[in-house]
C-alpha cells in the first residue's frame, strides 16, 4: 500500500503565499524559492506551494474545490482561531458552526483555497 504526506496547493505567487502561511502556521517554510515553497507541520504533514504558472504539467482548475482540514481539541479551540484568522483577515467563507461531524468553520487563502478547522463530534 502507498501513503501521502505531501499536499500541493497550485499559487499564483509562492513568496506572497508562503508569508500568508508562515503567518497562520507560526512556522518558517523549511524550502522556500520564487516558484516553491514547502512547510512540514507538527502532524508530519507537509504542505507545498506551487507557481501555478509553472506547474508542469499545467493546471487549469481552479481553488476551492478541496480544503486543507486543521483539528482542534475543543470548541473554544475552533472559536479562538476562528476569531485570530478574522484579525488577520481571512476571508471567511462559514463562520463557527455545529454539522453533523463536529463544530467547525471555514476560511480562504488569497488564491482561495478552502481551510477548514473542526473539532470532531463526541457522540
Amino acid at each position: 500500500m502507498i501513503d501521502s504526506s505531501l499536499v500541493i496547493l497550485y499559487v499564483n505567487n509562492p513568496e506572497a503565499s508562503a508569508r500568508f502561511y508562515a503567518d497562520l502556521l507560526g512556522k518558517q517554510p523549511v524550502e522556500a524559492s520564487p516558484t516553491f515553497a514547502m512547510f512540514v507541520l507538527p502532524s508530519g504533514m507537509k504542505l507545498g506551494l506551487w507557481s501555478r504558472h509553472t506547474v508542469e504539467p499545467a493546471s487549469t482548475g481552479t481553488p476551492g474545490y478541496g480544503e486543507i482540514v486543521f483539528s482542534a481539541g475543543s470548541d473554544e479551540q475552533v472559536n479562538s482561531l476562528y476569531s485570530l484568522w478574522q484579525e488577520k483577515g481571512l476571508d471567511i467563507a462559514q463562520p463557527p458552526v455545529a454539522l453533523d461531524f463536529g463544530y467547525t468553520f471555514v476560511a480562504r487563502d488569497p488564491d482561495g483555497h478552502r481551510l477548514r478547522v473542526y473539532r470532531l463530534s463526541q457522540e
